[in-house]
């Protein structure tokens, strides 16, 4: 962005003290992130944004949204004194999102969004000039901030929005104004918050409420809940899976160690992707969906998918130091998203005598169900396919105690959540250079650092 104080102000109802000719060139609300001609965005968290308005200065921010009656306002640069500083961003982010005036692609869901979102943004920038949220940064300070660092030149814009509770993609929507929504599937994430599968999908609904009267609507065919709400929607519709009922639908799906092919039912192209497992097909179908919507040939679709580069830790591929493959997949987890991922684990071929190795950590944010939807993981963890599994948290002890059965006490080890040392330790004491290892876990378990050490 490039913006005068003046009209910044304008746009968030405010007035300047200082020089408002002055030039912004960006908005940072992390003081150690801020930069010559930047716009300093006060948050409160766990710390109040305001107590490192010194460090903003130093680092050579220009301005500074300042929260009203707020003591020790700034004397050295300028200021725009507003009610509340994360609202007055996110007005200043729909002003300049109108400005811009690019055509909106937002997408959610309770599994892969982020994948999804950097295979539509792949797409669509083999021919047009796209913006899209870096990592996963897609609550109400991720969405206006990605808005707010878009290029003046930007056709398309694709945004990643998340959730976990019911009214968040309601203010989302609002605030973009979206063409085309994309709902991936709905899983289990955040039940401790919306109370059930139903609540979730009504949740993710709301990515719809704003969509324009001549937008689309792209979701999963394959989820009964949401094509049951999707029915109520008057703007058009396109639907993607494995079903025949799907408008686009996948056939010939095969997948490899490091990449999964398939072709589509009314096409005669074969797609590629760099990641495994039919969600990541999935995934790969609804970014073939946006692609179409924007007038992009399959073959040029083909092209984009087979060479797009996904977000770190989403079923990322390393190399362990004594040899092993490793997969980080350490980013989220639900129990959806953990079965997709060990089913596809499970599909890849070892030499004889090497052994696939599971280390899953605790699901987050799954309420009062959740010693049941860890125990319930059972189901999906065969001996005879995955051979030894490292579980990691409290919650997991619900599914140790159930592998008993199936699993004896040599293949099956818990951990409890001040053990990871541990954990590293016997995991690099067990693995043999031939052996596959997958670790999947909700990321505030941080099994990102247990990848580090094997690496």
């Amino acid at each position: 962005m490039k913006m005068q104080l003046a009209e910044i102000a304008k746009a968030i109802n405010s007035t300047c003290e200082g020089n408002d000719q002055t030039v912004i060139t960006s908005v940072a609300f992390d003081s150690r992130k801020i930069s010559e001609g930047g716009l300093f965005v006060p948050l409160k968290g766990e710390r109040d944004g305001h107590d490192f308005i010194n460090s903003a200065i130093s680092n050579g921010a220009s301005a500074t949204l300042w929260q009203k009656d707020r003591p020790n306002k700034p004397e050295n640069i300028a200021v725009l004194e507003v009610d509340d500083p994360l609202l007055s961003m996110q007005q200043l982010a729909q002003y300049y999102l109108n400005k811009v005036n690019p055509t909106v692609v937002a997408i959610t869901g309770s599994n892969g969004k982020t994948t999804t979102k950097d295979m539509t943004a792949a797409v669509l920038a083999k021919r047009f000039n796209v913006h899209k949220t870096d990592a996963n940064f897609n609550n109400e300070i991720g969405v206006p901030m990605t808005i707010l660092d878009m290029k003046p030149n930007t056709e398309i814009l694709v945004l990643e929005m998340g959730m976990d509770h019911a009214g968040q993609l309601h203010q989302l929507s609002e605030l973009t104004h979206p063409d085309v929504t994309v709902i991936t599937m709905i899983g289990e994430a955040h039940i401790e918050y919306l109370g059930s599968r139903e609540g979730i999908a009504d949740a993710k609904m709301e990515i719809t409420d704003f969509l324009r009267e001549d937008g689309e609507l792209i979701y999963n065919g394959d989820e009964p809940l949401l094509r049951e709400r999707a029915e109520k929607l008057e703007q058009a519709k396109i639907t993607f899976g494995f079903n025949q009922t799907d408008s686009i639908y996948a056939t010939g799906y095969r997948s490899y160690k490091h990449h999964a092919t398939f072709t589509v039912n009314d096409s005669d192209s074969q797609f590629t992707i760099p990641m495994i497992g039919k969600h990541n097909v999935s995934n790969a179908l609804s970014a073939l969906c946006v692609g179409r919507h924007f007038g992009e040939s399959d073959e040029e679709i083909a092209t984009a998918l087979a060479s797009f580069t996904p977000t770190a830790d989403r079923m990322e591929w390393e190399k362990g130091d004594v040899g092993e493959d490793i997969m980080s997949d350490v980013y989220n987890s639900n129990p959806t998203a953990v079965r997709a991922v060990i089913s596809s684990f499970g599909q890849i071929q070892v030499p004889e005598g090497s052994r696939r190795i599971a280390v899953l950590g605790d699901m987050l944010e799954l309420g009062e169900r959740s010693a049941a939807l860890h125990a319930g993981l059972a189901d999906c963890l065969d001996p005879q396919v995955i051979n030894e599994v490292y579980l990691f948290g409290s919650e997991m002890e619900n599914l140790a105690d159930v592998l008993k059965n199936t699993y004896g006490p040599e293949n099956l080890h818990y951990y409890k959540e001040d053990q990871m040392q541990r954990l590293i330790a016997d995991l690099r004491n067990d693995i043999k250079p031939h052996d596959i290892v997958v670790l999947k876990g909700s990321h505030g378990m941080h099994l990102e650092k247990v990848v580090k050490r094997l690496r």
